[in-house]
């Protein structure tokens, strides 16, 4: 029982979390077990004697900055105290099952069911993009329930959020040989994207909650910027058709042209020339509107380059020479 609840503590959803984790529980159950042995060797084991002993280990984990370690430490402290009323050998055993639960629980991660990050993040990816596309289309036209949209929005930035942290354990996994690693760094780059992506399209309905409705437009431009989120929401779903492999050989996303937001702000710069306040709202929804096009059309880019990679036409050390990949914190 002590081995399977310090393997609960210690499994983690990522190796390299699990690893970690390991390393900190040893050290600081190992460091718990000697305060333990220690003070029952010197005081005694009394009720109030283990409470204090645990207020101790609390404030010394918090020191050396191992609070994820506390919970664990502080068992192996009780179960320990109590033990040696049994015997040292009891002591001594139950600190084994309670290494034992954690080596169990790292050796689980690496061998058994390791995390599959790269499946439950495009998944996730997918599931987020066709949200996104639901609200975008219906931002405009305003046809959803106004408290289905608000939970939907609600879901949509909890989904982005998840969708950053599925990206962090990714990343930080280690590959130790040199060519997966730069296969990695790729594929990073090209996640990267996404999350960016969908970020500048959940900016996009912020914009147009905040700036569109305070506006008095004419029923022209409802069709005119509707029609520019469908040409967007549609690119955005073909390039995930892209990246899974779905699309027919040869067939190209469906890029809107690039001298659609230019018209659009060109007719806000005609029609709004007097009503300055009015101009400097529609221009933010444009800019956040620019803004979305322009990263899925880098990530168009980034998935082409990935898939010339892959197909082995780039050529040696592209990936140091390309600015799409060196650029990868943008």
């Amino acid at each position: 029982m002590i081995a399977a609840i310090a393997s609960i503590f210690t499994i983690q959803p990522s190796i390299y979390r699990s690893w970690m984790q390991m390393l900190d529980q040893v050290q600081s159950n190992v460091l718990g077990a000697v305060i333990a042995i220690g003070t029952v060797s010197l005081v005694g084991n009394t009720p109030i004697l283990v409470g204090l002993v645990c207020v101790g280990v609390i404030l010394l984990c918090i020191r050396l900055k191992a609070e994820d370690t506390i919970a664990l430490t502080l068992v192996t402290v009780v179960v320990i105290m109590e033990a040696q009323g049994q015997g040292w050998m009891v002591a001594w055993d139950r600190l084994a099952a309670i290494l034992t639960g954690m080596v169990s629980a790292f050796a689980v991660n690496v061998a058994i069911a390791p995390p599959r990050h790269r499946m439950r993040f495009v998944k996730h990816v997918e599931d987020t993009q066709a949200l996104l596309s639901r609200l975008l289309r219906t931002v405009i036209s305003n046809e959803l329930k106004e408290n289905v949209y608000r939970k939907e929005q609600g879901e949509l930035r909890t989904k982005i959020r998840k969708l950053e942290t599925h990206y962090d354990m990714f990343a930080e996994e280690r590959v130790w040989r040199k060519q997966p690693r730069l296969q990695r760094a790729r594929l990073l780059v090209v996640y990267k994207g996404m999350v960016a992506a969908l970020e500048r399209g959940y900016a996009l309905i912020e914009a147009v909650e905040d700036q569109y409705w305070s506006v008095a437009t004419p029923k022209s431009w409802n069709r005119l910027i509707d029609r520019e989120f469908e040409a967007l929401c549609g690119y955005h779903e073909q390039l995930l058709w892209k990246w899974g492999g779905k699309m027919k050989p040869g067939a190209a996303s469906a890029a809107p042209p690039p001298e659609a937001s230019i018209l659009l702000i060109e007719m806000i710069d005609d029609q709004m020339e007097k009503d300055q306040e009015a101009r400097a709202r529609m221009l933010v929804i444009t800019g956040a509107l620019y803004n979305y096009e322009e990263r899925l059309r880098r990530l168009d880019k980034l998935m082409d380059q990935w898939f010339q990679r892959e197909s082995g036409a780039g050529a040696e050390g592209e990936e140091r020479e390309n600015p799409l990949f060196s650029r990868l914190g943008e």
